[in-house]
C-alpha cells in the first residue's frame, strides 16, 4: 500500500494494480510463491514509544479494558472430545441451508461444474473447509504481529493496557484454530497471497494508526462478519462453541480501534485522511480477492480461471462477500472515512456493491462503550 498520495486522484488501477475489480487475469496473477518455508520476514521502520504519562485519561478505553480482564477464556474448556466428521458436516450444513454444491440454481453447462455430482461437491466441501480455517489460523497469527506493534506505538497508556488484552486474546485464536485444524479437519493450506500481501503492507507501515486501520478496522472488521456467517450456518458443536468464544473477543478488538482512530482522526489534515481512505479500499480489495478460494480449484484440479470467473458471476457468491463488509464500512462512517474528501471512499463502496451497510450499528454502539 501507497504511504503517500501526492495529487489525491489516483486510480484503482494506481492503488490495486488494475482498472477492473473483476479482472480475473490480475486476481490470479498475485501467488504466494513462498509456500515451502516455515518463516516469512516483513522488514519495516518502526518507532517504539514509551509513555511517560501514566494518568487514565480515556474512560473508553478504560471499559473496554476492564471487559476484556473479566472475558478471558481458556481453549482447554471448549468441547475437544467432539467428534468432527467433515463430509458429514458438510452435507447436514447444505441441508440446512436447503441447497447443496456451490450454485444450484444457477446453468453450471460449459462450466468446471457441469458434470458435478454429490461426490465432488461434497470433496469441495470438505476443501473448502479446510482452506478457510487455514486463513483463519493465518490472519489471526498477524492480528498477533500487529497487536503487539499497537502495544510498542501507540501513544496513549489507556490503549497499551487494552492492547496488551489483546495479545493475549490473539495468541489463544491461534492457538484454537491451529488446533481444530491438527485435531478435525483433513489438511491445512498456506496463507492466501491476497491475505500475505495485505498484511505485509499492515505490517511495513510505520505509522502506528495504519495498523490499527488496517488490522483492528478493516482484518478484524471482515473476521468478525465471517464468523458470526460461519456460526449461523454450521451444525457443527465445537466449531459454533469456538467461532462464538473467538466472536466475543473479536467484537472488542474493533470496538478498540474506532475508539483509538476517531480521536486521532479529529486531528489530521485533509490529505492524511484521504491517504488513510485509500489505505482501507486496498485492504478491502485485497480481502474480498482472498475468498475466491484460488487454491482449493487448484487443489481439486479444477480449471482456476474458469472457477473464479464462474465464482465471481454467482448470486450467492455477492451476498456472501457483501456481507462480509458489514461491520467494515458502517465503522468506516463511525471514524468519518466515507464522507472525506469529496466521498471517495463511499464511492469505492459503492463500487465493491457494500455500501448498504453504512448505516448498520457500529462495533462500538454495539458493545455499548461507544
Amino acid at each position: 500500500m501507497a504511504a503517500t498520495s501526492s495529487d489525491g486522484r489516483r486510480t484503482d488501477e494506481d492503488l490495486i494494480g488494475r482498472a477492473d475489480l473483476n479482472d480475473v487475469e490480475a486476481i490470479l496473477a498475485v501467488v504466494n510463491t513462498d509456500t515451502d518455508s516455515r518463516f516469512h520476514d516483513v522488514g519495516a521502520d518502526v518507532d517504539t514509544r514509551f509513555t511517560w504519562d501514566y494518568e487514565r485519561a480515556r474512560p473508553k478505553l478504560g471499559k473496554l479494558y476492564e471487559k476484556a480482564k473479566l472475558t478471558q477464556w481458556n481453549a482447554n474448556d471448549l468441547p475437544w472430545a467432539t467428534d468432527v466428521d467433515q463430509e458429514a458436516v458438510v452435507m447436514a450444513n447444505a441441508a440446512l441451508s436447503a441447497s447443496s454444491g456451490l450454485a444450484p440454481m444457477m446453468d453450471l453447462s460449459g462450466t468446471p461444474f457441469a458434470s458435478w455430482g454429490d461426490k465432488e461437491w461434497v470433496e469441495f466441501g470438505v476443501e473448502s473447509q479446510n482452506w478457510t480455517l487455514s486463513q483463519f489460523l493465518h490472519g489471526e497469527q498477524g492480528a498477533l504481529v500487529c497487536t503487539a506493534r499497537i502495544v510498542e506505538t501507540v501513544p496513549w497508556i489507556d490503549a497499551k493496557y487494552y492492547a496488551a488484552t489483546q495479545v493475549m486474546d490473539e495468541a489463544r485464536h491461534v492457538e484454537v484454530f491451529s488446533r481444530y485444524l491438527d485435531e478435525k479437519l483433513s489438511g491445512h493450506y498456506p496463507i492466501n497471497a491476497h491475505l500475505q500481501m495485505l498484511l505485509d503492507d499492515i505490517i511495513a507501515d510505520s505509522r502506528w494508526d495504519m495498523t490499527y486501520l488496517g488490522m483492528q478496522i478493516m482484518v478484524e472488521g471482515l473476521a468478525l462478519a465471517a464468523f458470526g456467517f460461519i456460526t449461523q450456518m454450521t451444525t457443527e458443536p465445537l466449531l459454533k462453541a469456538l467461532l462464538r468464544n473467538v466472536m466475543a473477543d473479536e467484537a472488542r478488538h474493533v470496538a478498540f480501534g474506532v475508539l483509538s482512530l476517531q480521536e486521532f482522526y479529529g486531528q489530521l489534515s485533509a490529505a492524511e485522511i484521504r491517504e488513510r481512505q485509500e489505505f482501507a479500499f486496498e485492504a478491502a480489495v485485497r480481502m474480498r480477492d482472498r475468498f475466491l478460494q484460488q487454491e482449493v480449484w487448484e487443489r481439486m484440479g479444477v480449471d482456476v480461471r474458469q472457477a473464479t470467473q464462474f465464482l465471481l458471476q454467482t448470486p450467492e457468491r455477492d451476498v456472501f462477500q457483501s456481507m462480509l463488509f458489514s461491520k467494515i464500512v458502517p465503522n468506516c462512517r463511525k471514524l468519518g472515512l466515507l464522507d472525506a474528501a469529496d466521498g471517495w471512499l463511499r464511492e469505492r463502496f459503492t463500487e465493491l456493491g457494500v455500501i448498504q451497510f453504512e448505516h448498520w450499528e457500529d462495533t462500538a454502539e454495539e458493545l455499548a462503550v461507544a
